[in-house]
């Protein structure tokens, strides 16, 4: 507790470090620190990789919408990415630098994960990206690898990573999110090959990936590769109520007078009669449509491709219910997630269902949707009253999509891009492109153009790595590896 509370004076020092001016470069003082340790790295690391609380995503997923204005992601009409997690690579590699300087070998360890999270959020973001020669100090055209040999290294990298953490006893100091302990890092690693292995799901005939045994070989064997057990193993960074510790949306006017629910997200809940409503959303100010004997009655939301016109009428009318007002008042809130239990559980009823794995589908989707009511805090009376619900356990021919509704709610403003990647996988949940205020041609992107930097500064490997994916060029709508 007391290492995550002091992550900024952390992250301060290192920074204090690092910034000397180049006379300084000349001056010896024996009493002025000249390297900052791994420990002191880490926790930047840490918080940079957790913090998925990303209100553009929410956007793009259908479960907010907004009405200052026409918003590119909610109206799929984005065009090109950053390249910004690089500079989170090059922080990776300075953690690994110091800890070969003083035989930190755990800090190693995890830092191949940390590269591995961070390679795959820009392949997944934009399809081949540099990856052997992005980090080295003296390439400054690095060539693009392409995505299969990516994710075929990563996921060598973290089994490298967990096997090597597993014959260490030592603890990871500086360590904010599960306070050195070296097992619970090895089941969030474990986990996470599981979601990489799952992104894979088109790729299954290839012998190359052995995509489904590998997935078996981790689920089958936890003496060897353990995976999260419970919700509190789940990889998040909690908030404090400190300066700079707080959550990320805290005092956010933008938030509190911009952002609404988005009306098909809202609708799903009232049908399933799900009481997460209550704790995303706010009432409705208007008492139109409502009946006081029905709590849902009360909430609505705007539609995600409706005009903006139409929306933000509906939305002074008080037809429409804002985020609920703790995500902009609380300074704590929920934890941020890298990934959860409940996401876990839900990619292991997945893998049921395409029969990795065997077991009981239902019972890991039951598993993950108690798991995310338990995140929410929901009253145990409630949770048992909508499991009760025939409609809610796995239907026969329907299973992948109902995984990914829960998955969709579970994942409400946090994870990331994680359940739009899901949706651009499998197709669900389905997000609604029929309103007049679409853009791209009604079409969901798949992808983001490359930042316009490589154009100038790297323009030869990337013009061979867009001729070699996309034949429709550097599109957001074209198609890569992964989801073929």
């Amino acid at each position: 507790m007391k290492a995550a509370r002091i992550y900024i004076f952390l992250l301060i020092s290192a920074a204090s470090v690092i910034s000397c001016s180049k006379t300084e470069d000349f001056q010896d003082d024996p009493n002025r620190q000249t390297s900052v340790d791994a420990e002191n790295i880490l926790p930047g690391i840490e918080v940079s990789a957790f913090s998925n609380i990303k209100a553009e995503a929410a956007l793009a997923s259908r479960q907010l919408t907004y009405i200052n204005g026409v918003n590119a992601q909610q109206y799929y009409n984005w065009q090109r990415g950053s390249f910004d997690a690089y500079d989170n690579i090059k922080q990776v590699e300075k953690m690994v630098e110091q800890a070969n300087k003083k035989g930190g070998k755990e800090y190693v360890a995890l830092a191949r994960f940390f590269k591995a999270y961070y390679f795959i959020s820009l392949s997944e973001t934009f399809g081949d990206i540099p990856y052997n020669e992005a980090i080295k100090m003296d390439n400054f055209y690095p060539k693009y690898d392409d995505q299969k040999s990516i994710y075929k290294n990563v996921l060598a990298e973290l089994a490298l990573a967990n096997t090597e953490l597993a014959n260490m006893s030592t603890v990871i100091r500086g360590d904010i999110i599960y306070n050195g302990d070296l097992f619970k890092w090895r089941k969030l690693i474990n986990s996470y090959r599981l979601r990489i292995l799952m992104d894979l799901s088109k790729k299954t005939n290839d012998t190359d990936l052995n995509v489904k045994q590998t997935f078996a070989d981790i689920v089958n064997n936890p003496a060897q590769n353990p995976i999260m057990e419970t919700s509190e193993e789940s990889g998040q960074l909690s908030f404090y109520n400190l300066v700079n510790n707080r959550y990320p949306f805290f005092n956010s006017n933008d938030l509190k007078t911009a952002y609404y629910m988005e009306q098909s997200f809202v609708d799903k809940l009232k049908t399933s009669k799900d009481p997460r409503l209550f704790k995303m959303a706010e009432k409705k100010t208007s008492t139109v449509g409502t009946t006081p004997t029905d709590p849902f009655s009360f909430y609505d939301g705007l539609y995600g491709s409706g005009d903006l016109g139409q929306n933000s009428i509906k939305a002074s009318n008080g037809l429409a219910s804002r985020i609920n007002p703790r995500y902009f008042d609380d300074p704590i809130n929920e934890p941020t997630l890298l990934m959860g239990y409940s996401e876990l559980q839900f990619v292991l009823a997945e893998a049921v269902v395409r029969g990795w794995i065997s077991g009981n589908a239902n019972t890991y989707y039951l598993k993950a949707i108690n798991a995310s009511m338990s995140f929410y805090k929901i009253n145990p009376t409630d949770v048992s009253a909508y499991l009760a619900q025939p409609s809610i356990n796995l239907q026969p021919g329907t299973e992948i999509e109902q995984i990914m509704d829960q998955k969709h709610t579970a994942l409400f403003f946090n994870t990331g891009w994680r359940i739009f990647y899901d949706q651009r996988r499998t197709g669900f949940p389905k997000f609604n492109t029929d309103g007049p205020g679409i853009l791209n041609n009604g079409k969901i992107p798949k992808r983001w153009m490359y930042p316009a930097s490589e154009n100038s500064t790297n323009n030869a490997n990337l013009n061979s790595a867009i001729t070699k994916q996309y034949p429709g060029g550097d599109d957001i709508n074209e198609t890569m590896w992964l989801i073929k």
